[in-house]
């Protein structure tokens, strides 16, 4: 799979120039890294991160990608909130391109959950076919948004977006919002 020309998007405030080296190190071999820096907006989050990759969540991305280089990634987040300290100070996304779109939002205080939440991001792999079976989720659904459960310890779906609408799953239903 060839995709050095393919660009990642990478948005961020409140990063070093130093974390944004180390970032860019490990994904330029693979993707073209387009930075944009962007203005801190108005909350709680001193920093914020926000991953685009042009590819679908799924194995043969991470076959691609490699287990070490998805180490060493996982490892640069988890080293961004250990220099941030408790509370919620940093936000991640990671969105990867696909049908659906599979967006991950990251914000969580504790290290020690936010730590957990991104070394289990990979095992949403195996739940996504029953999380998307056409059956169980609406139809069209151009992106589905997972969040982190802090009190299960577990990825679960958030919402779920078509062109036209946007799905919340709560209390093991889809509702229109």
């Amino acid at each position: 799979m060839s995709t050095s020309n393919l660009p990642l998007s990478l948005k961020f405030y409140g990063v070093s120039p130093w974390e944004l080296e180390v970032l860019y190190s490990l994904l330029h071999n693979l993707f073209q890294v387009e930075e944009n820096k962007q203005e801190q907006p108005d909350e709680d989050f001193t920093t914020m991160i926000d991953f685009i990759f042009p590819l679908a969540f799924n194995d043969d991305f991470f076959k691609w990608f490699g287990n070490a280089r998805w180490d060493k990634f996982k490892a640069i987040l988890k080293e961004l909130k250990r220099r941030r300290g408790g509370g919620k100070t940093l936000r991640v996304y990671m969105k990867f391109i696909g049908k659906p779109n599979i967006k991950f939002m990251l914000d969580l205080g504790d290290k020690n959950l936010f730590d957990s939440a991104v070394e289990k991001t990979n095992f949403v792999l195996e739940l996504l076919p029953y999380h998307l079976d056409p059956l169980k989720i609406p139809a069209n659904i151009t992106e589905v948004v997972y969040y982190f459960d802090d009190r299960t310890g577990r990825w679960n779906i958030n919402s779920a977006t078509t062109e036209d609408e946007t799905y919340i799953f709560s209390q093991n239903e889809w509702k229109i919002t």
